[in-house]
């Protein structure tokens, strides 16, 4: 299995077994839904999700079979994957993590490649590395094409980025 981290299980709430997950993950509509499997922990334990919502900025779900806090207690400060497979991700969706490594071009013109993608004041940044380092906002203003057969990220209008 492809396990993909989507956040941390930082706390529990309140005494019927709901926890706290603390996420930046770009699909949570597609991980935090009712009956979903997701895996907790170095050991990808896996629990499948009974109900979900949103609370500040927290994602706030309890699992099958939990109605205690005692119960859950024991994933506190884990990690939370789920399955690559399981969010039916469609043929022009793709994860942040898979632009690592992705060529950038402007007009034909190699600029770089990927080394991470950052979160800045609610911004998804491409981390740009060639002879310096630079930034590049990851939406359409900037971003013309993704493609990762060809493993290319085609830019337009950076002037003054680089």
């Amino acid at each position: 299995m492809d396990y993909i981290y989507v956040g941390k299980l930082v706390n529990t709430h309140g005494i019927k077994g709901e926890v706290k997950i603390i996420s930046n993950f770009e699909y949570k509509n597609k991980v935090f839904v009712k009956d979903k499997d997701i895996y907790i922990g170095d050991n990808k334990v896996k629990e499948t999700i009974n109900s979900y919502r949103h609370h500040k900025n927290f994602e706030m779900i309890t699992l099958n079979n939990y109605t205690n806090i005692n119960e859950v207690l024991k994933y506190k400060g884990m990690n939370v994957y789920v399955n690559r497979d399981d969010l039916g991700l469609l043929e022009d969706e793709y994860l942040y993590q898979d632009l690592i490594g992705l060529n950038i071009k402007n007009n034909l013109k190699t600029l770089g490649k990927v080394k991470d993608v950052m979160y800045n004041n609610g911004n998804v940044l491409l981390k740009i590395e060639d002879a310096k380092e630079y930034y590049i906002p990851l939406n359409e203003h900037f971003i013309k094409k993704v493609n990762l057969n060809e493993k290319i990220i085609e830019v337009e209008n950076i002037e003054g980025l680089i």
